[in-house]
C-alpha cells in the first residue's frame, strides 16, 4: 500500500515538475517577457524573480541529489527546499549547522581511528611479547626439568660411588690387616725356625767343633739343700769313639742353606709388607681425597638442584601469570576488534561520503546564497522603480 502511495506521489510530483518546467519555459520566453514589460512592468519583474527562485531552488536540490547520501539530515534539508515554506536564510543556517556537525563527526572518526590503530599496535606488540615470553619460559621450564633430572641422576651416582668406595676401603683395610697379621705370623715363624736351626747347629758345633761352640747364657739353678753331700763323680770309662766329622759338615752346611733361605724369605716378606702398606696408604689417601671431592660435588649439586627447582617454580608461576595476561590481552583485542573493525573497514567510505555531502551542501549553499542575493537586489530594484 505504501509503495502504491509512493508511486502515485512520485507520478504526481513528476507531473508537477513538468508543469513547472513548462510554466517556466513559457514565462521565460522573450515574447512573453516583452509583453509583460509593456503591460505589467512590475509584474514582469516579479515573475522573473519567482521564476529565478524556483530555478535556483531546483538547482540546489539537484546539487544535493548528485551525492549518494544515507544521512536523513540531508534528506530533511532537501525536503525543506522542496516544500518552499522555509526561507532560504533558515535553510542556509541549517546547511551551515549540518556542515559543522559533519566535520565534527569526521573529527570524531579521525580520533577514533587514531585511537584504534594505536591500541591495536600496543595490544598486538604486547601479545607478541607475551607469546615470546611464554615460549621462552616454556623452554626454560623444559631445560630446568631436564637439569633437575640430570642433577638427581648425578647425585645418585655420586652417592652410590661413595658407598662403593667406603665398601672398598673397608675391604682393603680388612685385607691389609689380614696381610699384616700373616706377615707378622710368618716373620715370627721364620725367626723361630732360624733360632731353632741355630740352636741345632750350635749343638752340633759343641760336639764336632767345640771351638765354634757358643755357650748359652748361664742359668741359675737352685738345688734343694737337704743337708746331704753331693753324689760322687761317675767312674771313668776307657771308651774310644770316632767322630763323624765329614757327615757333620754336610749337615751344618744344609742348616746354613736353610737359614739363608729363611733370611731371604724374611727379606722378601718385609719388602712385600712394605710395598703392601705403601699401596694401602696410597689407596687410602686417594680414597679419602675422592670421597671428599665426591661429597663436595654432592653438596654442590644438591645446592644447584635446589636452586634450579626454585627457578623452575618461579618460571612456572611466571608462565601462569603471563598466560593469564595473554588471555586478558586476547580478550581485550577481541573487544577492540568489535569496537573498531567496522569503523576501520568503512572509514574511507564514510570519509568520502561526508566529503561528498559537505561538497554538495557547499554547492547548494552557493546556489541558494546566489538566489538570496538576487532576490534581495530584485526586491530593492522594484521598490525603487515604484
Amino acid at each position: 500500500m505504501k509503495k502504491a502511495e509512493w508511486a502515485a506521489y512520485k507520478e504526481m510530483e513528476a507531473k508537477e515538475l513538468v508543469a513547472l518546467a513548462d510554466t517556466i519555459k513559457i514565462l521565460n520566453d522573450e515574447d512573453t517577457l516583452e509583453l509583460f514589460k509593456k503591460t505589467l512592468p512590475g509584474a514582469s519583474s516579479f515573475v522573473q524573480v519567482q521564476v529565478g527562485k524556483v530555478a535556483m531552488q531546483r538547482h540546489a536540490i539537484n546539487a544535493l541529489k548528485a551525492v549518494r547520501k544515507a544521512d536523513p539530515r540531508l534528506d530533511f534539508i532537501e525536503m525543506a527546499m522542496r516544500g518552499g515554506k522555509i526561507g532560504f536564510g533558515k535553510i542556509l543556517k541549517m546547511i551551515d549547522n549540518l556542515v559543522v556537525e559533519l566535520k565534527a563527526e569526521q573529527g570524531i572518526d579521525n580520533d577514533k581511528k587514531s585511537y584504534c590503530l594505536a591500541q591495536f599496535d600496543q595490544a598486538e606488540d604486547k601479545k607478541k611479547g607475551l607469546e615470546l615470553d611464554i615460549s621462552d619460559l616454556g623452554k626454560a621450564i623444559e631445560d630446568g626439568q631436564e637439569s633437575i633430572a640430570s642433577l638427581a641422576a648425578e647425585i645418585k651416582a655420586l652417592t652410590k660411588g661413595i658407598k662403593d668406595l667406603d665398601s672398598s676401603v673397608a675391604e682393603a683395610t680388612s685385607t691389609r690387616k689380614e696381610e699384616h697379621d700373616s706377615f707378622v705370623e710368618t716373620l715370627a715363624g721364620n725367626n723361630a725356625a732360624k733360632d731353632l736351626l741355630g740352636f741345632a747347629k750350635n749343638r752340633l758345633q759343641k760336639f764336632y767343633n767345640p771351638k765354634l761352640y757358643v755357650a748359652p747364657p748361664a742359668r741359675e739353678v737352685g738345688f734343694a739343700q737337704r743337708g746331704e753331700a753331693a753324689p760322687p763323680p761317675p767312674p771313668e770309662a776307657n771308651l774310644a769313639y770316632k767322630k763323624s766329622g765329614e757327615e757333620s759338615g754336610g749337615v751344618m752346611a744344609m742348616i746354613d742353606l736353610l737359614v739363608a733361605d729363611l733370611d731371604k724369605d724374611v727379606q722378601t716378606s718385609k719388602v712385600d709388607e712394605k710395598d703392601a702398606q705403601s699401596d694401602y696408604e696410597t689407596f687410602m689417601g686417594d680414597a679419602s681425597s675422592k670421597r671428599a671431592l665426591d661429597s663436595k660435588a654432592i653438596t654442590d649439586k644438591e645446592s644447584a638442584k635446589a636452586e634450579t627447582e626454585s627457578d623452575l617454580q618461579s618460571n612456572k608461576d611466571s608462565k601462569g601469570s603471563k598466560t593469564m595476561e595473554a588471555m586478558e590481552t586476547a580478550k581485550y583485542l577481541s573487544g577492540l576488534h568489535g569496537e573498531c573493525d567496522w569503523l576501520l573497514q568503512n572509514f574511507e567510505a564514510r570519509n568520502a561520503a561526508r566529503t561528498g555531502e559537505i561538497d554538495a551542501l557547499g554547492k547548494a549553499k552557493a546556489v541558494l546564497s546566489g538566489a538570496d542575493i538576487s532576490l534581495v537586489q530584485t526586491a530593492a530594484h522594484l521598490r525603487g522603480s515604484q
